[in-house]
């Protein structure tokens, strides 16, 4: 019996790291696949054959993507080809919608089941597209606990795995412990390059009034120090690349960009205030498509403000100072560290990695 054969497209950093972890789980259970992917350095440090790095799928808002769709045309091209030749068991799509539902519209052109780990965020907009992942995808793995119900009324067949932080952040603490430093703050400025643009500036404003604090830029080394440099030079702020979770660990508090992040932050206990945005015609449409109340992970997992949250024109310097100010206090932090237990508890215990992998191999061995 030959060895299966499995694709996997992840187009962002968290996606790198979440695919990587699945990666690891399926070759536990299954050490003879064969991979190939779109993703980055952690997929290729554990193996197979890295096909296109990421970051040349990076493009943020709905203006990003049209200046550069014959770019997204041609690496979906060279996808559908080298999937032809490849002929893999499984396609494995982690997150990144856009691109991976027009992905997921090829491999059923080639006969190739499709699997959706980590789902996208549909819930939150562009809800239309559950009718596409209902007739292209096999299954969908959330990592989300309210969003089973959401794919129950479409009965798409969905399975909640458990959020792959728990794992990651599981383990680092067990190998390293520390303690946290006072003087330290975090800045987050997101995984995009526009979102770095837009809200690196207010975050090094905010820096300015606080000399006695320690701020550290959490920069990500798919971009060059160049463009993080620019906003940092003579701000005193440190530049550390590629070291979020290390800088987390021993933060006090977080100035921290929407998306995964947020409940990153969450998860290793730092008190946080959620910054947005964007160019304002993204955020102009975005605004009439999105139908959720909040936009970080933190709220809409508790289903209130537990976070504060500031977006595009809120986003000043005198409503960051505040609210900084306020998780800074006893009071605050404490309100906020006992929203986190809650949170921990829905999310459960973890496993995400390893039930995914088991389950699409189940179906996989049943076929």
């Amino acid at each position: 019996m030959s060895a299966k054969r499995v694709y996997i497209i992840a187009g962002e950093a968290s996606g790198d790291l979440h695919a990587s972890n699945l990666m690891k789980a399926l070759l536990q259970q299954d050490p003879d696949l064969d991979f190939r992917y779109f993703g980055g350095e952690r997929m290729e440090a554990v193996g197979g054959t890295l096909v296109q790095h990421y970051r040349d799928l990076s493009y943020m808002g709905f203006w990003e993507v049209l200046a550069n769709i014959r770019s997204i045309l041609g690496h979906l091209k060279h996808c559908k080809e080298d999937m032809r030749q490849f002929a893999p068991d499984a396609l494995i799509l982690v997150d990144f919608p856009s691109f991976n539902l027009r992905v997921a519209e090829l491999a059923n052109e080639l006969g190739i089941p499709v699997f959706y780990y980590i789902s996208p965020q549909i819930w939150a907009w562009k809800r239309g597209r559950v009718h596409k992942i209902k007739r292209l995808v096999r299954h969908v793995y959330t990592i989300l606990p309210f969003e089973n119900n959401f794919y129950k009324k479409y009965d798409v067949p969905v399975t909640y795995v458990g959020h792959p932080l728990l794992d990651a952040i599981q383990e680092e603490d067990r190998i390293s412990k520390v303690e946290k430093d006072t003087n330290l703050i975090a800045l987050l400025p997101g995984s995009r390059k526009l979102e770095i643009e837009h809200i690196l500036p207010i975050m090094t404003r905010l820096s300015a009034q606080y000399p006695d604090l320690h701020f550290v830029c959490a920069g990500m080394s798919h971009h060059p120090k160049s463009l993080y440099e620019k906003y940092l030079a003579g701000s005193g702020i440190e530049l550390r690349m590629d070291e979020t979770h290390q800088i987390l660990r021993k933060s006090r508090a977080a100035i921290v960009a929407s998306g995964t992040a947020t409940l990153e932050t969450a998860l290793f206990r730092v008190p946080q205030v959620v910054a947005y945005k964007g160019s304002w015609a993204t955020m102009l449409i975005a605004g009439a498509l999105i139908k959720v109340k909040y936009i970080s992970l933190v709220n809409l997992i508790l289903d209130r403000p537990a976070v504060k949250e500031l977006i595009q024109h809120e986003l000043n310097l005198s409503n960051l100072q505040s609210s900084f100010e306020h998780i800074l206090q006893d009071e605050g932090r404490e309100r906020l560290l006992e929203d986190y237990k809650e949170l921990h508890r829905i999310l459960g215990s973890g496993g995400a990695s390893e039930n995914t992998a088991k389950l699409i191999l189940g179906e996989l061995n049943e076929r």
